[in-house]
C-alpha cells in the first residue's frame, strides 16, 4: 500500500506552490510524530488535516515572519487530541457486532416459563386461584375483590398470601 505522503503528486492549484514546498519539506516529520500517539492511516488523516488548515490559512501563514514547523506541531498535535476524545466517547469495538452477535430470542423461555405458570395456577385451589388472579392480573383493588366474591377484605388478603405462598413453593419445586 502506497502511502499517501509518498504517492506522486498532481499539478499544484494556482497559488498552492508555498504550500507544495511546505509539505515537502514537514510532511515526513509532522508524520513520524503523528505515528507516534495513533495508528499510519489514522496519522496520514491527520497530517492531511493538518496541511488543509495550513492553506485555509495560507495568507496568515505567508505574512508572518516566523517559522511554520511549531504553528503545524500544534495544528496536528490538537487534531490528534480531539481524535483521541471522539474515539474515548465512542469507543469502536472490532471484536463485537451488534448485528452479528446479538443474542437471538425465539420467545422460547417466555413460553415454557408461562406454561410453568399456567400448570402452578391450575394446582391451586378455586378460591385461592380467582383472588390471585383478580389482584395481580386484572389489577383489581382487594375491596372489590372481597365485595365481587361477597366475604371481608381480610378473607381476601388472607387467600391472597396463601395463594402466593402456594404458588411460589410450586415454582421452586418445579424447577
Amino acid at each position: 500500500m502506497t502511502s499517501t505522503l509518498c504517492r506522486p503528486r498532481a499539478a499544484a492549484p494556482p497559488g498552492g506552490e508555498p504550500l507544495q514546498a511546505m509539505y515537502d519539506q514537514h510532511a515526513r516529520a509532522l508524520l513520524a510524530y503523528a505515528e507516534r500517539f495513533t495508528s499510519r492511516p489514522a496519522a496520514e488523516d491527520a497530517v492531511q488535516e493538518t496541511f488543509l488548515r495550513a492553506w485555509r490559512n495560507r495568507a496568515r501563514l505567508g505574512s508572518d515572519p516566523r517559522p511554520v514547523r511549531p504553528w503545524l506541531m500544534l495544528v496536528l498535535r490538537r487534531l490528534l487530541i480531539d481524535a483521541h476524545r471522539a474515539d474515548r466517547v465512542r469507543p469502536i469495538s472490532l471484536g463485537e457486532d451488534p448485528v452479528l452477535d446479538r443474542a437471538v430470542d425465539g420467545g422460547f423461555d417466555l413460553f415454557v416459563d408461562r406454561r410453568r405458570l399456567a400448570g402452578a395456577l391450575e394446582r391451586l385451589s378455586d378460591a385461592h386461584r380467582d383472588v390471585l388472579i383478580e389482584v395481580y392480573y386484572r389489577d383489581v383493588p382487594i375491596e372489590l375483590v372481597a365485595a365481587d366474591l361477597g366475604v371481608p377484605s381480610g378473607t381476601v388478603r388472607s387467600r391472597l398470601h396463601y395463594a402466593v405462598r402456594a404458588l411460589r413453593r410450586q415454582l421452586t419445586t418445579s424447577s
